[in-house]
């Protein structure tokens, strides 16, 4: 092949690698441009609800950092955690079943006694 046409192609190439994401990157709207289209009500939700957004990604966030103390994958480590959870809400849901149970015991006995 002839230089000139290495020189074309390389040109050529050049300007894909280059010119390509260059493109993209000018035309993408940014975060601000993107919001400011929304329309008003749009806005308004997504100002109502930016504040617990910004607190679940935080809780998750600091979720992964816990479970990457640890020496075992935090995949597998999240699944522990949420077994863990899973149980401690069963036991919750005992406690609250037998404590209602207990305070319904005690009304009808308090029922029975006012009876005689």
């Amino acid at each position: 092949m002839k230089t000139v046409t290495w020189v074309k192609m390389a040109a050529a190439g050049g300007v894909m690698c280059i010119g390509g994401p260059a493109l993209i990157y000018y035309v993408t709207p940014s975060e601000e441009e993107l919001f400011l289209r929304y329309n008003p009500d749009l806005q308004r939700r997504s100002l109502e609800n930016r504040q617990q957004k910004q607190e679940d990604f935080d809780n998750f966030v600091n979720r992964l950092k816990n479970y990457s103390k640890s020496d075992k994958p935090i995949w597998i480590e999240e699944q522990v955690q949420v077994a863990k959870q899973k149980q401690a809400g069963v036991q919750a849901e005992l406690d609250r079943r037998r404590a209602a149970e207990a305070e319904a015991e005690a009304r009808r006995q308090e029922i029975k006694n006012s009876l005689r």
